[in-house]
C-alpha cells in the first residue's frame, strides 16, 4: 500500500508533521484513537450494567424468557434463536468487509463494490432485526401486575410453571367511559387506570375463577437439583392474596419506568446500550454507503489506493466486536 506523504517543507523539524507515526497514515491513526475512546465508553456502560445486575441479582429477568421470540412463529418458545441469527448476520457482514479490504489491496474495483454492498445489506438487516426485537420487548407478550413496592408479579400455570399471558385468563368487564368534545367520541377515563389493555380488577377476577393459575415473583432461587436459577412460584392461595393485597396496576411490555419481565433497570440498560450500539451500526451503514458510491464512481481508482475502505473497515470490525460483548452481557450471562 502506498503510504508516501506529500512534501510539506517541514521535514526533519521536530513538529513538522512530515513523519508517519507508527508507520501508518494519519487517517488510520485517528481512526484507532476514535476506536479506543469509543471502546472505553462502551466499557463504562457495560461495567455499570454488570454492577447493577450484581446488586439486583435476585430480581433480574431471565434472558431466555425475555428474548424468546422469532418472526412468523408466534407462541413458539425459541430462546436466543433470533438474537443468535442477528449476531450471525453482523459477523457475516464483518467477513464481507474483510473481503472488500483485501480486494482493495489488489485494486479490484468490481469485487470491492460487491463486498461493500453485501456489508451494507448485512448492516441494514441487523438494524431491521433490532427494531423488530425492540418492538416485541416494548409491546410485551404476557403482561404482569406491579406491587406497591414496585415489584413485578407474573402469572404461571400451577402444573407446568410456564408463563401465562393475561389474555388467557382475564375476565373483561364493563368500564366507565365518558363523552369527550363536540364530536361525542368515546374515550376511556384519563386517570391512568386504562394505560394497559386490562384493568387490575379484571385481572383479579380472572385469577379468582381460574384454579390452574398462580403467581410468580421476581425473586430468584437456585434449584438444588439442577443448579439453575428459577423464579419463586407462590401457592395458589398465597398468590391470589398477594395480588389482592399489594398489586396497584397492570404492566404490559417494557419502557423506561416499567418492565413486565422484572426490574425496570434492566429495560433502561437494554434500551440505552443496544440503542447506542444500534446508532453506531446505523452510522457505519451510512459511511459504508458513501464509500460504496465512491468506489462505483472510481474515486479510489483515481487516487491509486483504497485506503478509505480499510479505514471504515476498522470501524465496522469494532462495531461487530462490541456487539459480541453486548450479546454476552445481555443474552448469555
Amino acid at each position: 500500500m502506498d503510504t508516501t506523504v506529500a512534501a510539506t517543507g517541514t521535514e526533519g523539524q521536530k513538529w513538522g508533521g512530515g513523519n508517519l507515526p507508527l508507520k501508518v497514515t494519519y487517517g488510520k491513526m485517528m481512526m484507532w484513537f476514535f476506536i479506543l475512546s469509543d471502546a472505553l465508553t462502551f466499557s463504562g456502560f457495560l461495567a455499570a450494567y454488570g454492577f447493577s445486575r450484581f446488586k439486583f441479582i435476585e430480581e433480574w429477568p431471565i434472558a431466555d424468557e425475555v428474548f424468546n421470540h422469532f418472526p412468523f412463529m408466534h407462541g413458539v418458545d425459541a430462546p436466543m434463536f433470533y438474537v443468535a441469527l442477528m449476531t450471525f448476520i453482523l459477523i457475516g457482514s464483518s467477513v464481507t468487509m474483510v473481503l472488500a479490504v483485501d480486494a482493495g489491496h489488489k485494486m479490484d474495483k468490481k469485487k470491492v463494490s460487491l463486498y461493500m454492498l453485501l456489508t451494507v445489506i448485512g448492516g441494514m438487516i441487523f438494524l431491521g432485526s433490532q427494531a423488530w426485537e425492540w418492538a416485541n420487548f416494548i409491546n410485551g407478550e404476557y403482561g404482569a401486575v406491579k406491587t406497591k413496592g414496585g415489584n413485578i408479579l407474573q402469572f404461571v400455570n400451577t402444573e407446568t410453571e410456564e408463563r401465562v399471558g393475561l389474555s388467557e385468563f382475564v375476565v373483561e368487564g364493563d368500564r366507565d367511559v365518558d363523552t369527550y368534545g363536540p364530536s361525542e367520541g368515546i374515550w376511556y377515563e384519563s386517570s391512568g387506570e386504562y394505560n394497559a389493555e386490562y384493568t387490575l380488577q379484571e385481572v383479579i377476577a380472572g385469577l379468582e375463577i381460574n384454579d390452574n393459575i398462580t403467581v410468580r415473583t421476581q425473586q430468584l432461587i437456585v434449584n438444588q437439583e439442577t443448579g439453575a436459577s428459577e423464579k419463586l412460584v407462590l401457592s395458589r392461595e398465597e398468590g391470589l392474596a398477594k395480588v389482592k393485597r399489594e398489586a396497584i396496576s397492570v404492566v404490559q411490555g417494557a419502557n423506561l419506568t416499567e418492565n413486565e419481565y422484572g426490574a425496570p433497570l434492566f429495560a433502561d440498560f437494554f434500551f440505552f446500550i443496544t440503542g447506542f450500539h444500534g446508532f453506531h451500526v446505523f452510522t457505519g451503514v451510512l459511511i459504508n454507503l458513501i464509500i460504496f458510491f465512491n468506489v462505483i464512481l472510481g474515486t479510489y481508482e483515481r487516487r491509486g489506493s483504497y485506503l478509505m475502505v480499510e479505514k471504515v473497515g476498522l470501524y465496522w470490525h469494532f462495531v461487530d466486536l462490541v456487539w459480541v460483548f453486548v450479546f454476552t452481557f445481555f443474552y448469555l450471562v
